[in-house]
């Protein structure tokens, strides 16, 4: 309503009120969809992850499933997780954006967490 002085007329005006409840409902799920993301899995996922390198054994694991896996994403993790390098300087490395370079950090590392969660399964 703080906006009513900007309706033209030109349509009906619930039409206009719907697109605004509309566009409101919109932002507020992303809004939740952001938070809950943010709480979920992905932060006991790298808090395992950490745990995993930290353990000897399990970092030796790792790196031969490191050493196995198809590139991108054995050279984008190792350049993140040992190199400490930004996603920014690992798109430019590979000519890419930060964004490809977050994806497929992130799809490396589930992929290691996958690996390792059924490797613990197996008992090794």
């Amino acid at each position: 309503m703080k906006s009513f002085h900007q309706f033209d007329g030109k349509k009906d005006v619930r039409a206009w009120l719907f697109t605004i409840a509309k566009n409101t409902y919109f932002t507020h799920y992303k809004k939740q969809k952001r938070v809950i993301n943010m709480e979920g899995n992905s932060a006991l996922k790298d808090v395992q992850l950490v745990n995993y390198l930290m353990n000897e054994e399990q970092a030796l694991v790792i790196h031969r499933f490191l050493h196995a896996m198809e590139e991108p994403y054995k050279e984008v993790f190792s350049l993140r997780t040992f190199g400490e390098l930004s996603f920014e300087a690992i798109g430019h490395l590979f000519g890419k954006s930060d964004g490809w370079a977050r994806v497929t950090y992130y799809r490396a590392k589930k992929k290691i967490t996958a690996y390792m969660e059924a490797k613990q399964n197996e008992g090794y």
